[in-house]
């Protein structure tokens, strides 16, 4: 099966970058396993055209959630993202309507879809590196990922 591990963020706005960290990590661990990683700090209808082509797709990013403490790691699914009610233009489109729009287009868009996310603290100060919490589940996430990769 054809897979993408996707890390998503931005590297100066502090723990935002974290999903492009495991990214890197991953890159260096990834020998004998079917699977290609990208990195981008692009959203919405832009990953169209890094997703389109793959069956499955493994995507690790930051979360805030309301009562998450700093490093915790969540395994989700499409279906526990919120929707969208609105959008003032494509780019604030989620992934599942991203991923929903590529279909309706004929696009082979990823049927599978798990996300690892990273609770952060600070997604707000322009600086490079995450916040201690959030370091310290890097390798965490990038076990689980290459767990998940191989069937384990």
């Amino acid at each position: 099966m054809k897979t993408l591990v996707l890390g998503l963020g931005n590297t100066i706005c502090a723990d935002d970058g974290v999903g492009i960290r495991i990214a890197e990590v991953l890159k260096d661990q990834m020998s004998g396993l079917e699977a290609e990683v990208a990195q981008t700090t692009a959203a919405g209808i832009s990953l169209l055209d890094l997703i389109v082509g793959y069956q499955r797709m493994i995507v690790v990013d930051a979360i805030q959630t309301r009562d998450g403490r700093a490093g915790q790691v969540y395994r989700l699914g499409l279906d526990d993202l919120p929707s969208s009610l609105h959008s003032a233009t494509l780019h604030d489109v989620d992934l599942p309507t991203a991923l929903e729009l590529g279909r309706r287009l004929g696009m082979e868009m990823p049927r599978e879809v798990i996300i690892y996310a990273v609770e952060v603290a600070d997604i707000t100060t322009f600086r490079e590196g995450c916040t201690p919490d959030v370091e310290r589940s890097i390798p965490e996430v990038a076990r689980l990922v290459i767990q998940e990769l191989k069937g384990t």
